[in-house]
């Protein structure tokens, strides 16, 4: 069946009980007096009525702690529900394998650890591959968001795996919950002064917002502290983060919480996420972030200040019109010495004001959205006391995955190196994991996650290239060159067996898919398109399927919805043509929707942008009148 309308689940208004009212300096917000004095003090009327049963259970956590501590010391081999929503904040979600049918779960956990702006040291990737083996099921997974997953953790290792992390001067802290996850920056490592700016502000963001309760180092540490300081915390020392963090400018940004000064104890409502990179390069999906950063640098180089945008997100919910994947608006340009006070005003913003009764209208989007970007600006200024100046112009936006060989302008090289899905593996003569340890411990080498579940090995003296290659060759990877470029702009989330949201396959068919789709781009005399593919199993859009040209969403078992129409340099949402089409229906879907594209393209028009031209009416009414096999180029 087809949507209704192209628009669904795209421009619904949340289904919200806030009322948008102005209220004198002294209002009341969650039980919180403010001190506000500013005539943009706006702030959103709280419903009179019992909290959710999850603000319920932050509270009564004391922090993070209870009842995690207390399930962590039973003899059972999966934490109870409750346990469970608690620790995800420190990392981890329970996971089972929901293929293993008729018999008792075999709960085990995924970790995901923290890595602002996606770096990797390589003393971290040899404990983390360590850990996988001894630990793990074996291999890792590198996620859309810059860091790594260990999958396959037994309840009775936890312990050892997450202190080994910390020990290391890493974290899992913040990889999940609903707080700030894993701040992400553009992956590629040049040296120049706009993208050392790009990853040393994603460390600073990630410092200034991380979660202070003692029930990490309580927990897994025993109350000690770690034997080293997290390798980011220390490279933005010189920030004075803690100072910022806790600073108190009177208009209700700092709670009165001496354990969580931003977050209290109901942290946020929802997950927040935040990006940062520089003017033109879109290679980390800037849009779909709640605060998307951009650096501003003078023509010297020097560090001016950041374009901002919020209320980006692409989590949606099947069925629920109120729910939208939706792309980051343009809040204004910052100047740099007010950019952290800014940022804790927007945090501050959603935190007071975001949904916390309808936990999948939870997100700063919905708010954002609800608002208006001009009252949203309003009440971020009431907080922060400083209007928000104009969003500056600068270069345009466009997409590179960075793989391949480059110079970083040091006289050094890095390498991008492909991964299908993210997943790190042996299997057969494919050797990847082999052959990343191989090169870590020969070289030292420092890696950068990228935002496509890739990896960028950086600072490569030249004289190793070739070695290096052959040792990616001997251990069956092929050079960037041999990937299809449909692989190597597609992404997948893991989906089943393991997720518990999955409604369908991901990443197992999405080799299939691509390799389908390679053979119909071919048989119709097209096979130079590069098209960007996304798959989920689910609607919550992990691997940001919104954002691509074409995009496979799972609404059932074998069955998915079609998205298309996004940028191909991610700058728009896609749009929901189908649902329910059958796994094993690709071809008669796809065939008629690229002959019209064949047909009545524009000259060097990407099929993202020719799809979103025409819209979904006109592909409906070519597809209802074509006839298998009747068009090629």
């Amino acid at each position: 069946m087809k949507f209704k309308s192209a628009a669904v689940a795209l421009v619904g208004c949340t289904s919200t009980s806030h009322a948008f009212v102005q209220r004198g300096p002294s209002s009341s917000v969650f039980g919180v007096e403010s001190s506000a004095r500013s005539q943009l003090n706006m702030v959103l009327e709280m419903p009179k009525k019992q909290i959710s049963k999850l603000e319920q259970l932050k509270v009564a956590s004391d922090h993070l702690t209870h009842p995690l501590l207390e399930q962590l010391k039973t003899e059972e081999i999966s934490v109870s529900k409750d346990a469970y929503q608690i620790l995800k904040y420190h990392g981890s979600y329970q996971q089972s394998d929901r293929e293993k049918k008729g018999r008792p779960k075999d709960y085990q956990f995924m970790l995901r650890l923290k890595q602002p702006a996606g770096e990797l040291a390589p003393e971290l990737y040899r404990l983390i591959d360590d850990l996988s083996r001894e630990y793990g099921q074996g291999d890792l997974r590198a996620t859309t968001r810059q860091c790594f997953q260990i999958h396959g953790i037994l309840k009775g290792s936890l312990k050892t795996v997450i202190s080994s992390i910390m020990n290391i001067g890493s974290s899992t802290v913040g990889a999940c919950g609903d707080v700030s996850r894993n701040v992400m920056t553009t992956p590629a490592p040049f040296k120049t002064p706009d993208y050392d700016y790009a990853r040393e502000y994603s460390k600073v963001f990630a410092q200034l917002f991380r979660p202070m309760s003692p029930a990490f180092s309580s927990i897994w540490l025993d109350g000690e502290k770690a034997a080293t300081v997290e390798t980011w915390a220390k490279e933005v020392e010189h920030f004075n983060v803690d100072e910022v963090m806790t600073y108190d400018n009177g208009r209700g940004i700092i709670l009165p919480d001496a354990t969580e000064p931003l977050y209290g104890d109901r942290y946020l409502p929802r997950k927040f996420k935040i990006g940062v990179t520089v003017p033109g390069d879109n290679s980390l999906d800037i849009y779909t972030n709640d605060i998307g950063v951009v650096v501003i640098c003078n023509d010297a180089g020097e560090l001016e200040g950041f374009n901002v945008m919020v209320g980006g997100g692409m989590g949606r919910t099947h069925g629920k019109e109120t729910t939208f994947a939706r792309v980051a608006d343009h809040l204004g340009y910052v100047p740099k010495e007010d950019i952290m006070e800014v940022m804790k005003a927007i945090l501050a913003a959603q935190r007071d004001h975001g949904n916390r009764d309808v936990r999948a209208n939870a997100r700063m989007k919905y708010l954002v959205h609800t608002l208006g970007i001009d009252n949203f600006r309003s009440l971020v200024e009431s907080y922060c006391g400083k209007p928000i100046q104009s969003w500056r112009e600068m270069a345009e936006w466009k997409y590179n995955d960075w793989m391949g060989w480059w110079e970083q302008g040091d006289g050094k090289l890095f390498y991008g190196l492909h991964i299908d899905n993210g997943r790190v593996k042996d299997e057969g003569q494919f050797r990847l994991k082999t052959a990343l340890r191989v090169l870590v411990d020969k070289y030292n080498l420092t890696m950068v996650m990228s935002p496509t579940q890739s990896i960028i090995m950086k600072d490569i003296d030249p004289k190793d290239r070739a070695d290096i290659e052959s040792i990616l060759s001997a251990h069956g990877l092929d050079p960037i060159e041999a990937i299809d470029p449909l692989n190597r702009l597609s992404m997948a989330c893991p989906a089943l067996p393991l997720c518990g949201l999955a409604q369908t396959e991901a990443e197992r068919l999405m080799p299939s898919y691509l390799e389908r789709f390679r053979s119909l781009l071919e048989k119709m005399n097209i096979g130079d398109e590069e098209v960007l593919i996304r798959m989920t199993g689910c609607p919550n859009g992990c691997a940001r399927p919104y954002m691509a040209e074409l995009a496979f969403v799972g609404d059932g078992p074998k069955s998915y919805q079609v998205w298309l129409g996004g940028s191909p340099v991610l700058t728009r949402t896609a749009f929901p043509f189908m649902a329910k089409m059958k796994v094993d229906d690709m071809e008669k879907t796809m065939e008629p929707i690229l002959a019209f594209y064949i047909e009545k393209r524009q000259e060097f028009e990407a099929f993202g942008d020719f799809c979103h031209r025409v819209g979904a009416d006109a592909i409906e009414a070519y597809s209802s009148t074509y006839a298998l096999g009747s068009v090629t180029a």
